[in-house]
């Protein structure tokens, strides 16, 4: 196939919605992460592998979903962009965990995009992994970012060894995806 974009052709938006959830395209953040990868590939003028990562409330919608950190520098030989303030950075961990606070429900998504662009052009190929948990105080002193509130099998990130991490976590998830794309096609 000569084209990386293709045209799905039917009649009821409904079922676009489902097939999107089943291929992984989760709207925004699959954007932000296509956005980013083009603007990281023309500003290194190469490859490119990016991230982006997302925690999406079930009691909110998926708030805060894709806007959790959006917010990224890009290096050029002539500028640099400031970072912009995320969501995640202006709430920080007590934060989220106060926009749950009126909701029964704490269940939350973990999403990670890992997006690879051959260079300048190229349209990026998307990776996700999800991790399901839910929202809890904080607990446990390793980790970064919201590790201390989000719980999977009884622990939360922070609490967890590294190792067994990285093998729950949406990261590795999305990482072991585009491992799998690299062995196929190199």
């Amino acid at each position: 196939m000569s084209s990386s974009k293709i045209n799905f052709i039917i009649g009821n938006k409904n079922k676009l919605v489902e097939a999107r959830t089943i291929l992984g395209d989760t709207g925004p953040l699959s954007e932000i992460a296509r956005d980013k990868c083009q603007k990281a590939a023309i500003a290194v003028n190469g490859p490119v592998l990016t991230e982006d990562s997302a925690l999406e409330f079930r009691a909110l919608k998926g708030l805060p979903g894709p806007y959790m950190h959006v917010r990224y520098q890009l290096l050029s030989w002539s500028s640099l962009i400031p970072p912009r303030k995320s969501f995640y950075s202006a709430l920080g961990d007590d934060g989220l965990c106060k926009l749950l606070a009126g909701y029964d429900d704490k269940a939350a998504t973990a999403v990670c995009t890992v997006a690879f662009s051959a260079g300048p052009g190229s349209e990026p190929l998307l990776f996700q992994g999800h991790t399901e948990g839910k929202i809890v105080d904080k607990r446990g002193e390793s980790g970064f970012g919201f590790d201390p509130i989000f719980e999977v099998e009884g622990q939360t990130y922070a609490e967890m060894s590294f190792a067994y991490k990285n093998t729950v976590s949406e990261r590795f998830k999305a990482l072991e995806k585009l491992q799998d794309w690299l062995r196929n096609t190199a």
